[in-house]
C-alpha cells in the first residue's frame, strides 16, 4: 500500500519572524493577554497603558477574548481578569509531558520531610517558569504562582539547568545581556557563574542563597528527559531562618534524590560526565 504523508503543519517560512509575516492584531491581543495574565484583575485604562495600546483597541482585543472565554470582566469591579478557557489552554502544555503528573507525589513528600515549600520549573527564553507547587502550611513560606517567571542566574532551579545546558547555550544566556542584581548576594559576573555552575554540575543540585530574593532560600537540581536534556527542576524553598546553610547538604541530597525519582518516573536518563 501507498503510504500517505501528514500534511505539513506548517509552511516553509514558518520560522520567519519579520514584521511582514505577523498578523498585527493577533500580536497585539498576545499583548494585552500577557498583561491580564501578569495581573490579579486590571482596568481598561491600566491594561491600555501596560500593553502600548489605545484604549480603544484594547477594549476591542478583550471584548473578542472574552468571546472565547480568554479573559472574563468583573462587572461591580469593572476589572478584567484571565479567563477559565486560557487555563485549559495553558494546561494543555503541560500535558505535553508527564513531568507534572510525576512530580506531584515526589514533591508532596518534599515538603513533608522539610517542611518546607516545593515547586516545579521549566526553563524558557532566558527565564524560569514555576509551574507546580506544594505548599508547607508554615505562616512563613516561600510561594510562586503557576506562571510565575524568575531570572535564571538567581534562582536555584535556573540555576540548576543552566548548568546542564550546552556550552554555548549558557554563553549565549550569560553573554546577550548584564546579568541584574535583584539582592546584594545576586551573582552578577559571568565568570563568577560559571565557576558556580562547576560545582552545581560535579555534585548535582544548585543553592540560591537570598539571591532572588532577600530573607528566602532554595535548594533545586535537574530532571533529565529521554535524551539527557534538563527540561525541568525541582527545589524546596523557604525562609533563610529554616533553610540554613548548614542543612544544604541535607537538602541538597533529598532534592537530587528526588529529582532522580521524577527522571527515571518520566523514562529520562541523567547525562554522563
Amino acid at each position: 500500500m501507498q503510504k500517505i504523508g501528514r500534511a505539513r503543519g506548517r509552511p516553509r517560512s514558518f520560522h520567519n519572524t519579520a514584521e511582514n509575516t505577523l498578523i498585527q492584531s493577533l500580536d497585539r491581543a498576545m499583548d494585552v493577554l500577557k498583561v491580564v495574565a501578569d495581573a490579579n484583575g486590571l482596568s481598561l485604562t491600566e491594561i491600555a497603558q501596560a500593553s502600548g495600546q489605545a484604549a480603544s483597541t484594547a477594549y476591542r482585543i478583550l471584548i473578542t477574548l472574552e468571546k472565547h472565554g480568554i479573559v472574563q470582566f468583573d462587572e461591580p469591579a469593572q476589572l478584567w481578569h484571565v479567563g477559565l478557557e486560557a487555563f485549559r489552554i495553558g494546561s494543555s502544555f503541560l500535558g505535553r509531558t508527564r513531568i507534572v503528573e510525576q512530580s506531584r507525589p515526589v514533591m508532596q513528600r518534599i515538603m513533608t520531610a522539610t517542611g518546607e515549600t516545593a515547586n516545579l520549573a521549566i526553563i524558557d527564553q532566558g527565564e524560569v517558569i514555576f509551574v507546580s507547587q506544594v505548599e508547607t502550611h508554615e505562616p512563613i513560606r516561600a510561594f510562586f504562582r503557576p506562571g510565575t517567571r524568575g531570572p535564571v542566574h538567581a534562582s536555584g532551579i535556573g540555576k540548576a539547568l543552566l548548568a546542564f545546558l550546552p556550552q554555548p547555550q549558557i554563553e549565549a544566556l550569560l553573554m546577550r545581556a548584564p546579568l541584574d542584581a535583584f539582592t546584594k548576594k545576586t551573582i552578577v559576573l559571568p565568570s563568577a557563574l560559571i565557576a558556580e555552575i562547576e560545582t552545581i554540575r560535579a555534585r548535582g543540585w544548585s543553592i540560591d542563597d537570598e539571591e532572588g530574593t532577600l530573607g528566602m532560600r532554595c535548594i533545586a537540581a535537574p530532571i533529565f528527559n529521554q535524551l539527557g536534556e534538563a527540561v525541568a527542576g525541582v527545589s524546596l524553598s523557604g525562609p533563610a531562618f529554616r533553610v540554613t546553610p548548614e542543612r544544604d547538604a541535607e537538602y541538597g541530597a533529598l532534592v537530587r534524590s528526588a529529582a532522580e525519582e521524577i527522571t527515571a518516573a518520566i523514562g529520562g536518563t541523567a547525562p554522563r560526565h
